[in-house]
């Protein structure tokens, strides 16, 4: 016991990079306009720490204590020591969660982290993984490797390509954008909605005081019953007009410390089978979500093989996704490395990418970060055949790959090939943050030329503290001088507080993004002219700032402005200072 009692940083570090992201939000009534990320919840670790240490003096930092612990885990693996009692004393000792997310955690991650800690990287080098570039060194290779551009000459940009003139609403599409469903099997209305746990709303009594979980969903850290989303794809599909969906994953529920292989399959199954229902005669794209892992964010690239290989996702997601959506040519990259291309048009392509090769929860990355699976070369190839053939692309993911929670290395590269092929890509859409924002590409030679934009939709799920949307954008056409570019989008909420009132599904139109920001079109170009205009206009900031979490918060101090204001521009992760410096 003493021996734990020397080392509880280390346990209690790892059990914060296990559940960062997924465990207990941040209460939006104290700190809602901080995004979620791994800082915020190794504080609350940190705490933890100084409350039954307070004479340890210089471990609160989080790189600090990072550091501290890999060395410490270092010596662990190196004596034989018990990783997995260590943390789960520590996970109970200091309430952290409770004894079954505890008991559930240690299980689950044993295998990946006991052999990311035997291999040979410094506590630099894994830290600069996990908490970011700031807790390593400015040479360290994990944080910056380049992947080759070809050496094509990238075209002059055309005037065509800044959407200027080429609408012809006859052609037009409309496109509906779902995701972050969060389905949850076990939600029970009217049980614990505030359980102490990760996730709630699926039993117990509740406390004294406070209302049980609601009948369609809750705000609290619940996620979302079949009955509502059962509902709410049925309202979707008999009352919207659209092409095609784009699925931008994230399907279980948030109870990452019971998750087996096999619930996360059924729960695959299901929700594509529900989708198929609802969506008999249209077109499903989907991208892959860190949260159909078994563990969570647990991605491993295709040499790990045995008990530790993903195949039985990947596998299961090519026989599933083409089974009616899409063709059979895709099979050998989704097994390959959950990732494919499919056309579109003629002269459109959409390009599926697995953002969890770029996702610093997932250790597998360690054991060889440079371009997981190969899926920036396989992206590069994509994108210059289709620059070849004259064709546009558009590009679906899960994780936005400006939010820190994508690998800078990572992030870098793919902002490189993203402004070399400005001209082709011309639409990316994203989910993971639950909000609705964008995120802006700006080139690298002229830093005040914005070249690209990142769509970032809101989800399904209310998890936690936001109503429920859905997102349908109107895209260019096929014609002659089409750019299939995003034209506009319309964002539609469902209120769940009066859905919990009333039994009443009624859809508010939220917004449309031309006519409420009065802008002249949606291209990347616009999109930096409109976050000027917030920086001078408090009022269309505080509109912004609404819909972002889709009617349910509005307060944002200046501080706190800024801060998202530099966010809307920083589509490299890692770089908000660098990039946001420039305008």
């Amino acid at each position: 016991m003493a021996m734990l009692r020397l080392t509880t940083p280390v346990f209690l570090l790892l059990l914060a990079v296990f559940v960062i992201g997924n465990a207990k939000p941040l209460k939006f009534q104290d700190d809602f306009h901080v995004i979620p990320n791994k800082d915020s919840f190794i504080t609350r670790m940190e705490k933890k720490i100084a409350e039954g240490f307070a004479n340890v003096a210089g471990i609160l930092e989080s790189c600090t204590t990072c550091k501290v612990a890999v060395d410490l885990l270092h010596d662990l693996q190196h004596s034989g020591k018990d990783i997995v009692q260590g943390m789960d004393w520590i996970c109970t000792h200091f309430k952290i969660e409770t004894a079954e997310v505890c008991n559930g955690l240690k299980y689950l991650f044993k295998d990946e982290v006991t052999r990311v800690i035997s291999l040979s990287l410094t506590s630099h080098q894994i830290c600069g993984i996990l908490v970011g570039p700031k807790c390593t060194t400015a040479d360290d290779p994990l944080q910056n490797w380049v992947i080759k551009l070809p050496a094509t000459k990238k075209p002059v940009l055309k005037e065509s390509n800044s959407i200027s003139s080429a609408e012809s609403k006859a052609t037009n599409k409309r496109v509906l954008h779902i995701t972050d469903l969060h389905y949850d099997p076990y939600y029970l209305p009217g049980s614990n909605a505030d359980c102490g746990e990760p996730l709630c709303c699926r039993d117990g009594v509740p406390k004294k005081g406070t209302e049980g979980a609601g009948s369609w969903g809750d705000y609290r850290n619940c996620d979302l019953p079949y009955k509502t989303l059962d509902r709410v794809l049925q309202d979707i599909s008999e009352k919207e007009t659209f092409d095609y969906i784009l699925w931008t994953g994230d399907i279980p529920a948030h109870d990452i410390w019971k998750q087996t292989k096999v619930s996360q399959l059924a729960t695959i199954y299901n929700i594509s089978a529900l989708m198929m229902k609802h969506f008999p005669d249209k077109p499903v794209y989907p991208a892959l979500g860190n949260h159909e892992g078994n563990p969570v964010n647990s991605f491993p690239p295709d040499y790990v093989t045995g008990n530790d290989s993903v195949a039985w996702l990947y596998d299961a997601l090519a026989t599933t996704w083409t089974e009616k959506w899409l063709p059979g040519v895709t099979t050998a990259t989704i097994k390959h490395g959950g990732y494919y291309a499919v056309k579109l048009s003629d002269k459109l392509k959409l390009v599926s990418i697995n953002m969890n090769y770029c996702n610093n929860l997932n250790w597998w990355l360690m054991i060889n970060i440079t371009d997981p699976n190969g899926e920036l070369a396989w992206l590069i190839d994509q994108l210059q055949e289709s620059e070849d053939q004259g064709e546009k692309v558009h590009i679906i993911g899960h994780i936005p790959p400006g939010t820190d929670s994508c690998v800078k290395a990572w992030s870098s590269n793919f902002y490189r090939i993203i402004n070399r092929y400005e001209s082709t890509v011309t639409g990316q859409f994203y989910g993971h943050t639950h909000w609705d924002h964008f995120q802006i590409f700006y080139s690298d030679d002229s830093p005040g030329r914005a070249t690209n934009v990142a769509y970032i939709g809101p989800s399904i799920t209310p998890y936690s503290d936001l109503n429920i949307a859905y997102r349908v954008y109107v895209i260019d056409g096929d014609h002659r001088d089409s750019t299939h570019s995003v034209l506009d989008h319309e964002t539609y909420v469902l209120d769940l507080s009066e859905l919990n009132k009333s039994d009443k599904f009624e859809w508010i139109k939220e917004y449309s993004a031309r006519d409420v920001y009065k802008m002249k079109s949606l291209a990347p170009a616009d999109w930096d002219d409109l976050v000027s205009r917030m920086e001078k206009d408090d009022d269309i900031f505080k509109q912004f700032y609404r819909f972002r979490s889709k009617l349910r918060h509005g307060a944002c101090d200046s501080d706190c402005k800024g801060e998202q204001l530099c966010l809307l521009r920083s589509a490299k992760s890692y770089s908000q200072q660098q990039l946001c410096a420039k305008h």
